[in-house]
């Protein structure tokens, strides 16, 4: 986010409710920017504004992702698998850029490149900053209390929550006290 100047006057979409999301969400909107959340899934339109989410983009809604096309100037996807990211894409305006942070297998779908050339598109990819943007992103979400939400967990636990996990059944990360050992 901040690597591609995120503000107060940019357009920010996150694709996934999970681990990434939900930070994602946090971060842009203590950065002052408009943050939509993008799901495939209504069961998490709730969660997404109490996060933050200015508004919620259902994805398998085809009339609103019409309405939402060329609307965003920066795209987090946070989906950790192979998607097809051609409607995502179409959400960006001219100049507009896909961040995937999430999927590092290969994705399976083609891309339609057209939609990327004519309207000078780019995808980029991010995993972490080093030192020094780690620490600006610990000040600033010192200074702007954005912390994740997490499920705190006894050691005992891993193997349910590893099983929780696979069935998307945690908000939004596993933290293990380890206190407890």
């Amino acid at each position: 986010l901040v690597h591609w100047n995120t503000n107060k006057n940019t357009k920010v979409g996150i694709v996934g409710l999970g681990g990434l999301g939900h930070m994602g969400i946090k971060l842009a909107r203590a950065m002052g920017a408009h943050v939509t959340m993008i799901t495939t899934s209504s069961s998490k339109i709730a969660d997404a504004k109490k996060l933050g989410a200015h508004e919620v983009l259902l994805s398998t809604n085809l009339d609103e992702m019409k309405k939402h096309e060329s609307a965003f100037d920066l795209i987090i996807d946070t989906i950790p698998r192979s998607h097809d990211l051609n409607p995502y894409i179409a959400l960006l305006n001219q100049d507009g850029k896909m961040i995937m942070v999430g999927a590092v297998e290969p994705i399976d779908t083609p891309l339609d490149c057209a939609q990327i050339i004519f309207r000078r598109r780019t995808i980029a990819g991010s995993v972490i900053g080093g030192i020094k943007e780690t620490q600006e992103m610990l000040d600033f979400c010192g200074k702007h209390n954005v912390v994740p939400d997490v499920e705190m967990i006894k050691p005992e636990q891993i193997n349910d929550a590893y099983e929780r996990m696979l069935k998307n059944d945690v908000k939004y990360r596993f933290v293990i006290d380890m206190s407890q050992l």
